[in-house]
């Protein structure tokens, strides 16, 4: 890929990406993949897979494109599950609509939490949303809207724009996948724009964006609400899939799991958050039912994959020889 030197700010920026034969393809392939799914996996496990995929992906904003490491992300996706879970239910509001004030909610979260956390930098920085997201978490369990620890159960899932029943699995899980699509294009067209290359140069060299007089807290606010939106975005159609929307969605551990599945991918990648999602999804799905403890299994992978794919396993994938010989060295 090419690069160009802004005469007015020094930053070096790549241009316009353009999309290999090979990339191409594979994104094609693994399309068409998902679009024949359902005739071999159970659905659900498929829609699970998705979500948590947009999840990662939308947490990989932050941390692989900006380089800001949050340990709140269960707020917005929580949130967001909670928002859409009660107007579909309590308020009879279409799906569509759920979801969507779903995303407004977790990015008004994402802009309350991310105007005092982007205040700080680095350990400091991952501390504050932390916190923050305990405070959220406390409030979901008192507020009377969210059932408590009960949470909000048996939603409906109505008709897509009024006359698609999302009752039947195969038209649900199209749904998701729709979304999913539309989410992951939103997050490539975002990392390819202008905007999206002043984030990556925040992230390699802070100080000098600073001194070229980049707004540093804007763009990273910025980014900071749409991490949240589509991580929003996940949570809310999350909860439609399963028909409930729990304290577990909000949990500290629950943000512990996106960065596992990010990291275990490959952060900075477009393709490596969603390996990583698939892969802890797998794992829980098939080892629920075994003998095998599905967490130190996970643990397990997550340390060989430290140990062994210092990049993620895509990201090392992109380093190698083979996936220079593609093209991939630059893919993101």
């Amino acid at each position: 890929m090419s690069h160009t030197t802004d005469t007015t700010t020094g930053i070096r920026s790549e241009k316009a990406p353009t999309v290999s034969f090979t990339y191409a393809a594979f994104l094609l392939a693994g399309l068409a993949f998902l679009l024949v799914a359902p005739m071999f996996f159970y659905p659900i496990f498929l829609m699970k897979l998705l979500c948590f995929a947009l999840f990662a992906c939308a947490f990989n904003l932050l941390l692989g494109y900006t380089g800001l490491l949050s340990f709140g992300h269960a707020t917005f996706f929580g949130g967001a599950a909670y928002f859409t879970a009660h107007a579909v239910k309590e308020w009879g509001w279409t799906p569509e609509l759920g979801v969507l004030l779903g995303v407004a909610g977790a990015a008004v979260l994402g802009l309350v939490m991310g105007f005092v956390a982007i205040r700080r930098q680095g350990i400091y920085f991952a501390m504050i949303t932390l916190a923050l997201s305990q405070m959220f978490f406390f409030f979901c369990l008192q507020a009377e809207f969210t059932r408590g620890e009960d949470g909000i159960q048996q939603v409906p899932r109505g008709h897509l724009f009024g006359f698609i029943d999302l009752n039947v699995a195969t038209n649900m899980y199209y749904f998701v996948l729709a979304v999913f699509v539309i989410g992951l294009a939103v997050i490539w067209r975002f990392v390819n724009s202008p905007f999206g290359m002043i984030l990556k140069s925040i992230r390699e060299n802070e100080a000098r964006a600073t001194s070229l007089g980049y707004s540093v807290a804007h763009y990273k606010l910025g980014a900071f609400v749409m991490s949240a939106a589509l991580a929003g975005l996940a949570g809310g159609v999350k909860s439609l899939v399963f028909q409930f929307a729990t304290l577990t969605d909000v949990t500290w551990q629950m943000s512990g799991e996106v960065i596992l599945m990010t990291l275990l991918g490959g952060i900075g990648t477009l393709i490596g958050p969603i390996f990583g999602a698939g892969l802890v999804v797998t794992l829980q799905n098939y080892l629920a039912t075994s003998d095998f403890p599905v967490t130190i299994i996970t643990g397990v992978v997550f340390m060989v994959c430290v140990l062994v794919f210092r990049r993620g396993i895509i990201g090392e994938f992109y380093a190698s020889r083979l996936g220079r010989r593609l093209g991939f060295e630059h893919r993101q």
